[in-house]
């Protein structure tokens, strides 16, 4: 059954004017909570009916819907939450919140990155519903908006869908179980009707699915206008939402998990599927390949030097880089440019001094720290597992090398830094910035004079203050656009909308459902397209010729793995990770170790490539898999459980 919320008869345009969020007010203080919002509307706020009066109007209510989508900004859930990324401490440990969450301190009280009702860098994912469900009700009006298009109706009203799609799958992703939102209520509803109850995964899952079916067919294929209508959705947007949904959906945390066998609603409804369910599988394959099918003309980025020399060897590095820091790029499906605060990330994965002939920078750069732990994910040379590479020495990744001039494309040759930056694959080097290696940019002119990173205490890249550093050694590279051109005062760059969708996040997803359902050699087909964009063989050339288990891709299990592991390389940092591993139920596995990085307050090399340990992470299982519902919600709302362990 499809659960509600209020509606007002009137509503302003900001959405800080008391937006309603699930079971807000107490049966006793219900009557004062309709006063208190009915006294705090200006004589000067619009009515719904001023909102549509026009196209212009409700162009603008339509925006509306698309604000509350998370700010990709250095505090985001985006970024942090999981074991990849790490960040210095000084002042603004006590509110990072996201970070907080991979410290294990997340809660009932105040819970971090709040999306059930805002707060702590979290947003009231349902407020943001009841705006779509605003815009539908009164799009859907033909007496509105007399002066728009019946086709640009359809379109605007398919969009709001999509939106609201979204929203409920990002509470999905995070509490599991929601209460379905599809219209809103009038203010006179009777209390019981207004104290909700969460909805069953599978129903929630179906509602998602279904408003995305909708959407399609009235989303366009791709953005025309894209001087006005940039980083608005599309029909290949929607169907991969689809295709996520019903991935993670498929997943072992939806999916049959025992642990919660035994979570029921106060009515004793199961809201978790008990048993596991092979055909979900196939339902998300094929959701997977009708997106592949809409997107015909998205393609994986290439990256074009144009007349900078470059070596095919840098080239392909580029290639991961481009993906996500080439604007509106051949690969993008669905980019965002609104609440992206886009420079922002540049200088918080940048180098300080990555010019030296400038002088020092004013920019705050060097905020992201990737852990030992997320260098280790990435292959040798040779397509495989550090620790599955029988030519490569694994045991000794610590030790120190000098760079020969074979290195020269992806070391300082003559400098000394750890044997775990040697003889790794491309992407390594395009997503990374470390003590030893090289960063290009434009402003080189050549991949022969890049800059060097020097990163030990005491030279150009090193910490220099009590922020504004690299905590582990390592940078985050791959998020700098190669415009980036440091001056002597600040920078210049080119923005670049935020990948939110991209074409190699959509051949994984059909990947792992392909092997899912049995299907390994298109599974590892759409693997190999991947790879070979970065140079590397294909998935049995590889493990066959290289690796200590020659046959890990003939299995169901041993594939899992590598495709598990091409989604950690090919989607690095890009905000995958933290729930990859929840719906996987790794989280448990890797997030029950201690966060690593360099020592880099010594000066030697001996002293700097000492693994130092910042941090013991602990994941409680399976309660931390789920979002925890604040207390104060569950005393508003009494019809409402907590998730288990919480």
């Amino acid at each position: 059954m499809m659960k509600k919320i209020f509606s007002k008869s009137m509503i302003g345009i900001k959405r800080y004017l008391a937006l309603w969020s699930i079971g807000l007010c107490l049966p006793l203080t219900m009557n004062s909570c309709l006063k208190d919002y009915l006294d705090v509307m200006p004589d000067n706020v619009a009515t719904v009916d001023h909102a549509f009066a026009n196209r212009f109007e409700g162009e603008r209510y339509l925006y509306t819907c698309y604000s509350w989508l998370p700010t990709i900004e250095g505090q985001s859930i985006y970024f942090f939450g999981a074991d990849d990324v790490w960040t210095w401490s000084f002042n603004h440990e006590s509110y990072q919140w996201p970070w907080q969450i991979a410290m294990g301190r997340q809660n009932t009280n105040s819970p971090l990155v709040n999306g059930w009702s805002g707060g702590q860098s979290g947003y009231n994912f349902f407020n943001a519903i009841r705006d779509c469900n605003v815009f539908i009700e009164n799009a859907s009006d033909p007496t509105k908006m007399l002066d728009l298009d019946p086709q640009m109706r359809k379109r605007w009203i398919a969009e709001a869908k999509f939106l609201k799609a979204y929203y409920h799958f990002f509470l999905f992703r995070m509490y599991g179980p929601i209460p379905i939102v599809d219209k809103n209520l009038p203010m006179d509803v009777d209390l019981e009707t207004v104290k909700v109850k969460r909805d069953a995964v599978n129903d929630v899952v179906n509602y998602i699915v279904s408003l995305l079916d909708e959407a399609s067919t009235d989303l366009p294929v791709s953005i025309q206008k894209m001087a006005t209508e940039a980083g608005r959705v599309t029909k290949v947007a929607a169907l991969m939402l689809k295709a996520k949904t019903l991935t993670t959906a498929a997943s072992p945390l939806f999916n049959g998990n025992a642990d919660y066998a035994s979570f029921k609603d106060k009515d004793g409804k199961a809201l978790f599927p008990s048993t596991y369910d092979a055909s979900k599988w196939e339902d998300a394959a094929n959701a997977c390949s009708e997106a592949i099918d809409a997107a015909a003309g998205v393609k994986l980025y290439q990256f074009s030097p144009g007349l900078f020399e470059m070596s095919n060897e840098t080239l392909q590095q580029m290639h991961i880089r481009g993906a996500v820091t080439d604007k509106w790029n051949s690969e993008l499906i669905w980019g965002r440019s609104g609440k992206n605060n886009n420079r922002d990330l540049q200088e918080k994965a940048s180098i300080d001094m990555m010019d030296p002939s400038v002088g020092k920078q004013t920019y705050a750069g060097s905020y992201f720290s990737v852990t030992l732990n997320m260098v280790e994910r990435f292959y040798t040379k040779n397509g495989v597992p550090i620790d599955e590479d029988k030519t490569w020495d694994y045991a000794g990744r610590f030790e120190l090398k000098t760079p020969e001039e074979k290195d020269r494309y992806r070391l300082e040759v003559g400098y000394k830094t750890a044997a775990i930056n040697f003889d790794r694959e491309p992407r390594f080097y395009g997503t990374l910035g470390f003590d030893g290696g090289l960063w290009l940019q434009n402003s080189n002119k050549s991949d022969k004079t890049p800059w060097k990173i020097h990163g030990k205490f005491g030279q150009a890249q090193a910490k220099q203050r009590d922020m504004y550093y690299s905590e582990t050694g390592y940078w985050i590279k791959k998020f700098v656009n190669w415009m980036f051109t440091p001056t002597n005062t600040s920078y210049t760059t080119e923005s670049y909308p935020w990948p939110e969708m991209r074409l190699a996040d959509l051949y994984l997803l059909y990947a792992e459902c392909l092997n899912e359902i049995g299907n390994t050699d298109d599974a590892i087909y759409y693997l190999d397209i991947i790879r070979q964009r970065s140079g590397l063989k294909g998935v049995k050339e590889s493990w066959q010729n290289y690796s200590t288990r020659p046959n890990k891709y003939a299995t169901k299990d041993g594939l899992r793995d590598i495709i598990q592991q091409e989604r950690e390389i090919e989607l690095a940092f890009e905000g995958s990770r933290l729930w990859d591993l929840r719906r996987w139920k790794k989280a448990i596995l890797f997030q029950n170790r201690p966060i690593k990085g360099w020592d880099i307050m010594k000066k030697t090399d001996v002293e700097y490539y000492q693994a130092r340990t910042l941090f013991m992470q602990q994941f409680i299982a399976p309660r931390d898999y789920l979002w925890p519902i604040e207390d104060g919600e569950l005393l508003r709302n009494k019809n409402l459980v907590q998730n288990p362990g919480w």
